[in-house]
């Protein structure tokens, strides 16, 4: 893969790996948070400004959270190409749920992280249920663009009618990529994410990251 345009040639040429590669072994805790957040792959993408997350690598995540005391047996989301969301739960209070609908927001920036959903062509059912099933959603649709991020029971969502929105900010301060810095930026603070959009078996997010072109090449140097 090229590097993205966001990195100019000048800004290659004026860097010294050798000296970068001192530097870096001073970072042992941070380039062990980049190496499990990011592969060179995803961070080029963040780069160039969208990133394509595939429903099985989602569903996995959601499969790692569910246990003998979730409210779900099973959850699985499709995306379609239409940019709607399929969610096919099998839940303990109901039986099976199947629902469609949007992902009409999924913002992170600065001190702002949310998802907002809208379920059609229904009103959601059984409140407790349906915030577990969103905010596992929301999590797992982040985590490779922010790495693991540990749930809680109390992450707050709030239902109007058949809008979900899910606020993680408090969980994204709390994970591993949220108190690193790195040549004296907060990666958390600089990373952006403007939205996601359903595709054809995967999301597609479109990202920024807020750096000097220097921490950039760095940062990718780690990953090389």
């Amino acid at each position: 893969m090229d590097m993205p345009t966001v990195i100019s040639a000048q800004a290659l040429n004026s860097i010294d790996f050798n000296d970068i590669s001192s530097t870096i072994e001073n970072y042992s805790p941070v380039i062990d948070v980049v190496k499990k957040t990011w592969t060179k792959e995803s961070l080029l993408d963040i780069l160039a400004g969208k990133i394509s997350i595939p429903d099985d690598v989602i569903n996995a995540s959601i499969a790692d959270q569910i246990d003998e005391t979730s409210k779900v047996k099973s959850l699985i989301v499709t995306s379609q190409a239409n940019g709607k969301l399929k969610i096919n739960a099998d839940t303990k209070a109901m039986g099976r749920l199947e629902l469609a609908g949007t992902i009409d927001e999924f913002v992170h920036r600065g001190d702002t992280s949310y998802v907002k959903f809208t379920v059609k062509e229904r009103e959601l059912p059984d409140h407790k249920v349906m915030s577990w099933i969103f905010s596992r959603i929301s999590l797992s649709m982040a985590q490779k663009i922010v790495g693991k991020i540990d749930l809680a029971d109390d992450l707050k969502t709030d239902i109007n009618h058949n809008t979900i929105t899910v606020d993680y900010q408090d969980m994204l301060l709390k994970s591993d990529f949220g108190q690193v810095s790195f040549q004296g930026y907060n990666l958390l603070d600089a990373l952006v994410i403007e939205k996601a959009e359903p595709k054809d078996g995967y999301i597609e997010f479109t990202t920024g990251l807020n750096l000097p072109e220097p921490v950039k090449t760095m940062l990718l140097n780690i990953l090389l």
